[in-house]
């Protein structure tokens, strides 16, 4: 019997965001970078698309725009929220979330990883942690 691959792709926007300054302030970005990564990341725009298990990531701020692919399964490399480099391991959890440690490439920080997941209300939800510190972002779809 062949899983079924939960669809991520579509674009989303914000509803709700915990913690984001505080997981900033836990990898060591200073009072006013993370005023201004706070206010820009307040209404962040995600276009995700999926083929398979290969996801494409596009987030838009005000002041920035990331891409990030991978293939669930294989490791990558990315940067972590702070703009360090990183290898990130994406893995199935469930059937419909996707988790991802990351590895610092040099120099030494916090332990850090995301996942993302979709519900069954169709909400995206974005877990980021930094050491203890866990930033949670829910988007829906557009």
């Amino acid at each position: 019997m062949e899983k079924k691959i939960t669809d991520f792709s579509g674009k989303w926007k914000m509803k709700s965001s915990e913690n984001f300054e505080e997981l900033l302030k836990a990898l060591g970005v200073n009072v006013f970078l993370r005023k201004i990564a706070v206010t820009a990341a307040s209404s962040p725009t995600v276009e995700i698309t999926q083929q398979e298990e290969s996801l494409s990531i596009k987030t838009s701020t005000s002041v920035r725009t990331t891409n990030v692919s991978f293939t669930v399964g294989q490791s990558f490399n990315e940067t972590t929220v702070d703009g360090r480099p990183c290898t990130s391991f994406p893995k199935w959890e469930t059937d419909s979330k996707i988790s991802c440690e990351q590895t610092l490439q040099k120099g030494e920080g916090p332990k850090t990883a995301w996942t993302r997941e979709l519900t069954n209300d169709e909400e995206l939800i974005l877990t980021m942690t930094a050491g203890d510190v866990v930033c949670t972002r829910v988007y829906e779809r557009e």
